[in-house]
């Protein structure tokens, strides 16, 4: 169920100032009028949406088809991603139309090993996923005020209070904050393309190194860094 506040959002982009207006105003909104509201409040070029084509980021691409807005796609290709990633990737490109902006640390796995050694994430996961994704990330928001992604609150512990609209350096906007894994009910409704992989057990899908199958009852995020305290990659600590 959509709720809309009496008044109309702030114009333009959001300050630290207009954060806490927003967020009540978006506390139960339909992804869709937040980025309806995006769209409106960011110039063209500003904002972009951040995706590895997940089933979040799947439903925010159909949404913003569906309502006819534009927004570039920010692809951050580790050099590490399952195969299917990259062909899931280019078919959600052609069928949708997308603007994809691909950032890479190397021009190709070779060259990064060549570079950092092999399985870099075996001894030093830190340093693996700053150089693979932290970076590529910050290259690709250096000249926009903001970026959208397909995170929900129930995803993990890290997540459980977020904010659908997030103000700092740049402005992070959340649509599917309060969504759950009900996003797989707007996925079939609407025959939207997904990862083959999740039809294998894979719930959750990053790195082909560091993601496993999940097992019957397991959290949807169980097969990222399997056997590690790490829960987050980082990439939303910029």
């Amino acid at each position: 169920m959509s709720v809309t506040s009496q008044t109309a959002p702030p114009i333009g982009e959001p300050t630290v100032a207009d954060a806490a207006e927003l967020n009540a105003r978006f506390s139960r909104a339909h992804p869709a009028e937040i980025l309806r509201w995006a769209d409106g409040a960011f110039t063209e070029g500003r904002l972009v949406l951040s995706s590895t084509f997940g089933v979040g980021g799947m439903t925010l691409i159909h949404l913003l088809a569906e309502e006819g807005i534009k927004f570039p796609v920010i692809f951050i290709d580790t050099l590490y991603h399952f195969p299917e990633t990259i062909e899931h990737a280019d078919r959600v490109r052609a069928r949708y139309g997308l603007e994809l902006r691909t950032y890479r640390a190397a021009s190709s796995r070779r060259e990064f090993e060549a570079e950092h050694g092999p399985r870099l994430w075996e001894h030093d996961e830190e340093r693996f996923h700053s150089l693979t994704k932290v970076e590529p990330m910050r290259e690709a928001l250096r000249d926009v005020g903001g970026w959208i992604t397909g995170r929900r609150r129930d995803q993990s512990a890290t997540r459980e209070t977020m904010p659908h609209v997030e103000v700092a350096t740049q402005v992070k906007i959340n649509p599917l904050a309060f969504w759950s894994l009900d996003v797989w009910g707007f996925v079939r409704v609407h025959g939207v393309p997904y990862h083959p992989l999740h039809d294998l057990g894979y719930a959750s899908i990053g790195d082909a190194p560091l993601t496993t199958p999940i097992k019957p009852g397991e959290h949807e995020r169980a097969g990222r860094w399997r056997g590690s305290v790490r829960i987050e990659c980082g990439l939303h600590g910029i």
